[in-house]
């Protein structure tokens, strides 16, 4: 379970999750998943992962990732399915997803009152320039203490511990990442136990912001087809992901019987 603030009634304070495909979600609202992210602990770090119909599907096949989920301090729904699925189960105020590029925004946006410092990890040089002049653009002040791009393989171990360091001595209270699941999620459930910062994985969220990539209309958003629309824009890369991965998300949602567990 995971503690935050503008909770559906009857929840004494804290915040109900239900399985889906073998995950803990919690049902969290954009505006109660950015109020957690406002607080973090300036003594322990926390992994937090956006979850949809794909990152299910693959934790499905995937034990670790299942786990790493499982394990993880907050899992918000990215996904409308996932809203579907919770609604379907009672929690009616679950009244839109908690997409990566609008978390983040927020958070960045509420932040700024509060000092909140955020680092960006993942994507490209050229995707992190554009995405730093244009989150200064909408948020003027936003304080944002560094960046850096990965190699497209694993981190050596040497490569780990330099930005391990990095890390400690910059004290972002959040680390944005993202590198795609599940590698994202990787990174997010092993860095939260070396660094006491907030690690959310977002995914996308990095190319939608910086105009990389263009995102879906918001109607199809809000009726969850943003699929169809990724789908379209990238057929070769994007065409297993979701033709596969969506049919498996379905025959998991079946089998799995979501239930919710209210605290």
């Amino acid at each position: 379970m995971s503690d935050a603030a503008g909770l559906p009634p009857g929840t004494s304070g804290r915040t109900p999750s239900f399985t889906c495909c073998s995950v803990r979600i919690d049902a969290h609202t954009l505006e109660s998943a950015v109020d957690t992210l406002l607080r973090p602990d300036p003594h322990e770090g926390r992994a937090v992962h956006l979850c949809n119909a794909n990152t299910l599907s693959l934790a499905l096949r995937d034990p670790e990732l299942q786990h790493r989920l499982n394990q993880g301090n907050l899992n918000l729904p990215d996904g409308m399915p996932l809203i579907w699925v919770g609604r379907r189960l009672g929690l009616d105020h679950l009244d839109g997803r908690v997409y990566g590029p609008d978390l983040m925004l927020a958070t960045m946006d509420r932040g700024r009152e509060l000092g909140l410092r955020h680092y960006l990890h993942g994507s490209t040089d050229e995707v992190l320039t554009a995405l730093e002049v244009e989150l200064r653009r909408r948020l003027p002040g936003v304080d944002i203490v560094g960046s850096d791009a990965p190699p497209f393989r694993e981190l050596t171990a040497e490569e780990e511990f330099a930005l391990e360091q990095r890390l400690v001595g910059l004290r972002p209270d959040i680390v944005w990442v993202g590198l795609g699941t599940p590698k994202q999620d990787a990174f997010a459930h092993q860095f939260r136990r070396r660094v006491p910062s907030t690690f959310v994985a977002v995914g996308a969220a990095f190319d939608f912001i910086s105009g990389a990539k263009r995102q879906a209309p918001v109607w199809m958003q809000k009726r969850g087809l943003e699929w169809a629309y990724r789908l379209a824009s990238e057929p070769r890369r994007l065409g297993r992901r979701y033709l596969v991965g969506n049919a498996r998300f379905v025959a998991g949602v079946v089998r799995d019987r979501p239930k919710v567990e209210v605290p």
